[in-house]
C-alpha cells in the first residue's frame, strides 16, 4: 500500500512539475524574446536619433563619411550589428538608403541573400508613414524580426531606419534558458519527493501497525494494541478508536467465554444430578422405598433444567436485531396487583407483609405488557427469594411529568457493595444467591435487556436495608 501511495504521489508531482516548468520555460522564453525587441528597438530609435540630427546633405554620406556624428553613428551601426548581426538600412524621404548590407554579407551571406525586396519596400512605406513596426516573418524559410522606426524632426518625418536580424539572434537567448529551467525543476522535484517520502512513510507507520494488529486480532488476538502516537492527529485519533474497540471485542470475547463457561455449568450440574439418581434407582443403589423422594429431587432438577433454558431463549429473543414490541397503553398499578395475586401463596407461605405504595391509580403508561410484566415477576421473585420469612416486600410508583417510575424493594440481606456492579451481568449470583434452587443469574439480564428496548433503564437502589430496584416508564 506505501509503494502505491507513493507512486501516486509521485506522479503527481511530477505531472504538476512537468505543467508548472513548461509555462515557466513558456512565459520566460516570451519574457526574454520581448525584452530583446525592446532592446532593438531602442537602438532603432537611437539611430533614428542621430539620422534626425544628421539630417540633410549628411545622411547622404551615412556609414561612408569621416564627420564626428557620421563616425558614432557608423560605430552604434557596428556595435548593433554585432549585438543582433542585424542588417541595418537608413532612408530618407527622398528614398535615399545606406545600409550596411555589404559587411553584413561579409559575415552571414545567406541570410543578406534571403532578404526579401518586395517586403523591405512595404515595411519602409509604413514606418516612413510614422509608423513603429516590429514583426516576426519568415523570409526564404527563414524566420527573422524586423523592426522599423521613423527618425522626426519638427513634427515632420523626415526618414526612417530599418532593422532585420534572424530571429535565432532574438530566440536563441531564450532557449538557453531552458536548461537551468529543468535543471531546477528536477532539483525541486528530487527534493520534494524525498520530503514526501519522508513524510508518508511517518505517516504511514502507524498505519502499518494498525494492520498488522488488525491481522492479529482477527486472528483472535484481542491483547494487542497500538501506540497512539504524535504523527498527525487523525492517525492519533484512529489509534485511539483502534484500541478502544480492541477493549470492547477483549471484553465481549471474556464475556463470551465466561457465558459459555457459566452455560456449561448450569446445565451440567442438574443433568450430572439427574444421571446420578437415575443411575442409582436403575442399579439398586437407592432402594425402591426411597424412589418417590428421589424422583422428587429428579423433578426439581428436572423444572430447574427448564427454567434455565427457557430463561437461554428468552434472553436469545430479546438480543436479536428483529425483536420487537408491542406497544399498548396499560395501568401499571393494576399490572403490579395481578402480579401480587400470580404469588399470593409464596407470599403467604414465606408469611410475607406486602405495603402497595402507589402515587396515583390509575398509573397509566404505555409499554409493551407482557414484556413489562416478565420484568415485574422476575423482581418480585427475586425479593421472595432473598427476603426470609415474616419480611416485608413494598411495591411503590411515582410519576413525573413524563416518567412512572416503578420500585420493588425488600428488607432482604441486600447486596453486598462489591457485587452491586455486577447484579446484572448474565449469570452473575452474590453469595446470599449460592443455595440450590435459588436461580440462574439470567433474570435480571432479561429485566435489563426488556427495559433497554423501551428506551429506558433500571438501577439497584441505595436503601438502608436490603435491595431495592427501580425502573421507569414512558406515561401514556
Amino acid at each position: 500500500m506505501f509503494t502505491r501511495i507513493m507512486a501516486v504521489v509521485l506522479a503527481v508531482i511530477l505531472l504538476l512539475t512537468t505543467v508548472l516548468t513548461s509555462l515557466g520555460v513558456m512565459a520566460l522564453r516570451t519574457r526574454q524574446i520581448d525584452t530583446r525587441l525592446e532592446e532593438l528597438r531602442k537602438e532603432a530609435r537611437e539611430i533614428a536619433y542621430l539620422a534626425a540630427q544628421s539630417s540633410g546633405s549628411t545622411i547622404g554620406y551615412l556609414f561612408g563619411q569621416d564627420s564626428a556624428m557620421l563616425q558614432y553613428l557608423n560605430w552604434k551601426a557596428a556595435e548593433v550589428y554585432k549585438d543582433f548581426g542585424a542588417c541595418i538600412l537608413v532612408v530618407d524621404r527622398t528614398r535615399r538608403v545606406r545600409d550596411n548590407f555589404q559587411s553584413a554579407y561579409a559575415e552571414n551571406p545567406s541570410f543578406v541573400a534571403s532578404l526579401n525586396g518586395k517586403e523591405l519596400s512595404e515595411a519602409l512605406t509604413r514606418v516612413l508613414a510614422g509608423d513603429e513596426i516590429d514583426v516576426r516573418q519568415t523570409i526564404d524559410g527563414s524566420p527573422a524580426f524586423t523592426v522599423g522606426v521613423p527618425f522626426v524632426q519638427d513634427g515632420m518625418v523626415l526618414g526612417a531606419v530599418l532593422i532585420q536580424t534572424p530571429a535565432q539572434v532574438v530566440e536563441g537567448g531564450a532557449a538557453e534558458l531552458i536548461v537551468p529551467v529543468l535543471l531546477v525543476a528536477l532539483a525541486a522535484l528530487l527534493v520534494s519527493g524525498a520530503v514526501i517520502f519522508l513524510l508518508i512513510r511517518r505517516v504511514m507507520r502507524p498505519l502499518r501497525e494498525l494492520t498488522g494488529a488488525s491481522r492479529a486480532m482477527s486472528e483472535g488476538d484481542f491483547a494487542v494494541r497500538v501506540q497512539p502516537g504524535t504523527n498527525t492527529p487523525e492517525i492519533a485519533e484512529l489509534a485511539t478508536a483502534f484500541n478502544t474497540m480492541a477493549d470492547r471485542l477483549s471484553l465481549v470475547e471474556s464475556q463470551r467465554r465466561e457465558f459459555v463457561a457459566n452455560v456449561s455449568h448450569e446445565l451440567r450440574s442438574p443433568i450430572t444430578s439427574i444421571r446420578g439418581f437415575i443411575e442409582g434407582m436403575e442399579d439398586g443403589t437407592i432402594p425402591p422405598e426411597e424412589h418417590a423422594k428421589y424422583l422428587s429431587i429428579v423433578g426439581g432438577e428436572t423444572r430447574r433444567l427448564s427454567k434455565l433454558i427457557g430463561d437461554l431463549l428468552a434472553l436469545s429473543r430479546l438480543e436479536r436485531e428483529d425483536a420487537a414490541l408491542t406497544l399498548s397503553d396499560f395501568d401499571m398499578c393494576e399490572m403490579l396487583r395481578r402480579a401480587v395475586i400470580r404469588r399470593v401463596s409464596d407470599l403467604e407461605q414465606r408469611r410475607m407483609e406486602l405495603v402497595c405504595d402507589f402515587f396515583e391509580e390509575p398509573c397509566m403508561v404505555r409499554a409493551d405488557a407482557d414484556r413489562i410484566e416478565q420484568v415485574v415477576v422476575n423482581l418480585l421473585d427475586n425479593a421472595i427469594k432473598f427476603t426470609p420469612e415474616g419480611g416485608t416486600i413494598t411495591l411503590s410508583t411515582a410519576m413525573s411529568k413524563e416518567l412512572c417510575t416503578v420500585t420493588v424493594a425488600d428488607n432482604g440481606v441486600g447486596v453486598s457493595p462489591e457485587d452491586a456492579p455486577r447484579v446484572f451481568e448474565r449469570f452473575f449470583t452474590a453469595d446470599r444467591a449460592h443455595t440450590a434452587g435459588k436461580g440462574t443469574g439470567l433474570g435480571l439480564s432479561i429485566c435489563q435487556r426488556i427495559l433497554e428496548m423501551h428506551g429506558q433503564s433500571i438501577r439497584l437502589l441505595d436503601a438502608p436495608e436490603g435491595a431495592a430496584f427501580a425502573f421507569t416508564l414512558p406515561r401514556s
